[in-house]
């Protein structure tokens, strides 16, 4: 067997992050794409990556973005552009010092969105002309509510303007279930239909359009829904990503996986359909909604425990000062703490841990 690829520690960007998706796909494992919208959370998932020696995808939804610039940003568009322009900063600055490869990526993006990622494919080549490097890894666009031929040739627009830069692109085809930031529905019987999982077919068009433009990634639908449901709603087919796989094969050759395969809507799914779609070639999982609970119980909890504090900056019953546990660092720090807990467990789930490329 040949050695492993040792890559540059820091954001991995064009061929670099070609090889990770490689050695994911060659070595059965995928890594984590956790949604951020603070630098507390891209601490966190800095933190866990070194902790598990693993390497790991940062990404932001337009909302994650927005909150990033902060709220008080009356344009909008702009809020989003510029909140993801300056967290791909933060990562640049830092990723390298916590000694992991990092993949910076954005999420869905539906119609509405185009301009949010035109304008930053737009700082994206300004960064590009200065230091001869992309400043994201890949965007997404996600027109799975559109018409295919729409979907995929706005796709192949976009990814013209990705490649020259080496950047990737990541598609959706049909529609994965549950509602994010404001994309799709809370309602999964709205979706509880065929584009819950997507054709083979579909999957070979979108190959035979995009691939002679450039490098793209699918976020193949297969009956996955974004935030966390009962046990018996979501019913995941991974058998169908195992089928585009053949099919493009096939016909195109480039192996058993010639596919770079996401998944969407990771949080809370089981460990045994994890697995599979692993098995089949996904070298990518998102999650979101468990590391934001994971966030949100850590301080809930020192909350609870010290009500006092978040009350009173004097104890009423001891008259003690209470600074050191109100401290947004004390508190911050339980949150990131408890992100770090629950992607231990996803470096785990998705055989990552351990397998980082940085050398």
């Amino acid at each position: 067997m040949s050695a492993p690829t040792r890559l540059k520690p820091g954001v991995v960007t064009g061929e670099d992050y070609r090889a990770l998706i490689a050695a994911c796909q060659d070595g059965g494992y995928a890594l984590p794409a956790v949604n951020v919208v603070g630098t507390n959370g891209i601490n966190a998932v800095l933190e866990a990556a070194a902790k598990n020696r693993s390497d790991v995808i940062v990404q932001l939804s337009n909302g994650g973005a927005r909150f990033y610039a902060g709220e008080g940003m009356k344009d909008a568009l702009q809020a989003r552009i510029l909140g993801a322009v300056s967290a791909a900063q933060h990562v640049h600055l830092l990723a390298e010092q916590y000694g992991v490869c990092v993949v910076l990526h954005t999420d869905h993006a539906n119609k509405g969105l185009i301009p949010w990622v035109e304008g930053m494919i737009g700082h994206g080549e300004e960064h590009f002309r200065r230091t001869g490097r992309p400043l994201f890894s890949s965007h997404m666009l996600d027109l799975s509510e559109e018409s295919l031929d729409f979907n995929l040739s706005e796709c192949a627009r976009i990814l013209k303007r990705l490649a020259p830069l080496g950047m990737s692109l990541e598609i959706e085809l049909g529609v994965t279930g549950g509602e994010e930031d404001g994309i799709g529905s809370e309602d999964l019987d709205a979706a509880n239909n065929a584009h819950l999982y997507t054709q083979p077919e579909d999957v070979l068009r979108a190959y035979e359009e995009l691939s002679p433009i450039g490098h793209f990634s699918v976020a193949a639908s297969f009956g996955n829904v974004h935030g966390v449901y009962a046990p018996g709603n979501v019913k995941l087919r991974p058998e169908i990503l195992g089928a585009s796989q053949s099919l493009v094969s096939e016909r195109h050759g480039g192996g058993a996986k010639p596919l770079a395969l996401v998944f969407h809507g990771g949080s809370g799914s089981e460990k045994e359909k994890i697995a599979q779609a692993v098995g089949f070639g996904v070298f990518k999982m998102n999650i979101d909604t468990d590391t934001q609970f994971a966030f949100a119980e850590s301080i809930g909890g020192f909350v609870l425990e010290n009500e006092a504090a978040f009350r009173h900056q004097i104890d009423p019953q001891s008259g003690k000062p209470l600074k050191k546990l109100y401290d947004p660092r004390k508190w911050l720090r339980l949150g990131e703490q408890g992100m770090v807990r629950r992607l231990d467990e996803a470096f785990a789930d998705l055989g990552a841990a351990g397998k980082s490329l940085a050398g």
